[in-house]
C-alpha cells in the first residue's frame, strides 16, 4: 500500500492505523513518501515506521504528489499496489475486497467510492455536498453506482505489470493525475473497474479557505488533461465554467443596462437569479437530513465548490518550471518506478 504526504501530522497516525488493521492474510506493507511540511508530518511518518516494521518512509523533495507515488511504488516490494490518501480511512476489510475484485473482475485498476465523513458542521456540509449529484455531477466514485467498467475511481488499486506498462503517473500532472493515468490504462486496453463495496472514509476540507482552494486547483488541472490528451471536455465538466460566463454576462448586461438607462436591465440578472434559487432549492431538497446549521451553510459550499471549479477551469492550470513536460510530450523526463 502506498500513499504520498504533506502537512497531514493531524490526519497520518489514523490513515496507517486504519492500513495496519486491515483483515488480509497476505503480507503487507506501508510505503509513505513524505514531502516537505510546514508541520511535523516527517516526524510522526518516521515515528511509525520505528515502531512497525511494515512501514517504510522514503523523501519526496519536490513534494508533488505524482512524483511521491512513483517514488512510493518503487520502494515497494509487491505486485499489488493499493493507493492511500493521508486524509482517507479504510474498513478492515478493504484488502480483501480489493485483491478479490481484480481477481474476479480482470482489471488492471479497481477503486470505489470516496465516502466523506465530517465532524464539525462546516465538514458535514462539505462531505454532503461532496457526495450529492448537485453538488459533483454523477461520478460513481462520488455518489455511487453499479458495479463495471469505469474512465475512473477514486485512488486505485492496481497491478504492478500494468501501471509499469503506461508509464507510471505522469509527473507534469499535480493534480487529475489520477484520472490522467486511467485515461492510459484504457488508451493502452486495460480495464478501470468500480466496485461499490470498496468504500472509503474520507476527511473534507474543514474551511472555506481550503474548500476553495481545491475546487480551484482541480478545475484548472481538469482542463489541462483534456487540452493535453485532446479529448472532450464533457457536459459535466463544462456546466460550470458555462455557469460561471453566464452569470458575469448577465452582470455585466445588467449594469450596462442600469448605466445606460434601459428599461429592461432587470432580465440580465436573470441567469445569477435563477443559479442562486437553484442552489437555494437543491440545499433544502438534498440537505435534509443534515443537523441544522450544517444545512443552513450547505447552499454556501454548495456555490463555492462550482464556482471555483468554473473559475479554475477558465483559469487553466499553473505551471512550474520543475515539473517536467508530459508523458509524449518531449523533452521528457521518465516517470519512475
Amino acid at each position: 500500500m502506498f500513499l504520498t504526504v504533506r502537512n497531514e501530522e493531524r490526519h497520518l497516525p489514523d490513515a496507517v492505523a486504519s492500513i495496519l488493521a486491515q483483515d488480509y492474510r497476505g503480507e503487507l506493507e506501508v510505503v509513505i513518501a513524505v514531502g516537505p511540511s510546514k508541520d511535523r508530518t516527517a516526524e510522526v511518518a518516521h515515528e511509525l515506521a520505528r515502531r512497525e516494521p511494515r512501514v517504510t518512509v522514503v523523501e519526496n523533495p519536490t513534494g508533488y504528489t505524482p512524483a511521491g507515488l512513483n517514488l512510493a511504488v518503487g520502494a515497494a516490494r509487491h505486485d499489488v499496489l493499493v493507493r492511500v490518501d493521508g486524509h482517507s480511512y479504510l474498513p478492515a476489510s478493504y484488502v480483501s475486497r480489493v485483491v478479490e475484485s481484480l481477481r474476479r473482475s480482470g482489471a488492471a485498476n479497481v477503486g470505489g467510492q470516496m465516502v466523506p465523513e465530517g465532524r464539525t458542521f462546516f465538514e458535514k456540509a462539505v462531505a454532503h455536498a461532496m457526495s450529492s449529484r448537485i453538488g459533483i455531477g454523477s461520478v460513481a466514485f462520488h455518489t455511487g453506482g453499479a458495479e463495471g467498467p469505469v474512465d475512473s475511481v477514486y485512488l486505485g488499486s492496481f497491478r504492478r505489470e500494468a501501471l509499469e506498462a503506461v508509464g507510471g503517473f505522469d509527473e507534469a500532472f499535480l493534480r487529475a493525475q489520477d484520472w490522467e493515468l486511467n485515461f492510459r490504462l484504457r488508451q493502452a486496453g486495460f480495464q478501470v473497474w468500480f466496485d461499490p463495496a470498496l468504500r472509503v472514509g474520507y476527511r473534507p476540507r474543514g474551511t472555506w479557505k481550503a474548500l476553495r482552494l481545491q475546487f480551484f486547483r482541480s478545475g484548472r488541472w481538469r482542463r489541462y488533461v483534456t487540452q493535453h490528451h485532446g479529448v472532450s471536455a464533457g457536459l459535466r465538466y463544462l456546466a460550470a465554467p458555462g455557469a460561471v460566463v453566464a452569470m458575469v454576462l448577465g452582470v455585466v448586461a445588467a449594469l450596462a443596462g442600469v448605466a445606460l438607462g434601459e428599461p429592461g436591465w432587470l432580465a440580465g440578472l436573470a441567469v445569477p437569479a435563477g443559479y442562486l434559487a437553484f442552489t437555494l432549492l437543491g440545499a433544502l431538497v438534498a440537505g435534509r437530513s443534515l443537523p441544522v446549521r450544517a444545512r443552513l451553510i450547505l447552499p454556501g459550499v454548495l456555490a463555492t465548490m462550482h464556482i471555483a471549479w468554473g473559475l479554475g477551469f477558465l483559469r487553466g492550470s499553473e505551471k512550474h518550471a520543475d515539473v517536467p513536460a508530459p508523458l509524449g510530450s518531449p523533452p521528457r523526463q521518465s516517470a519512475t518506478l
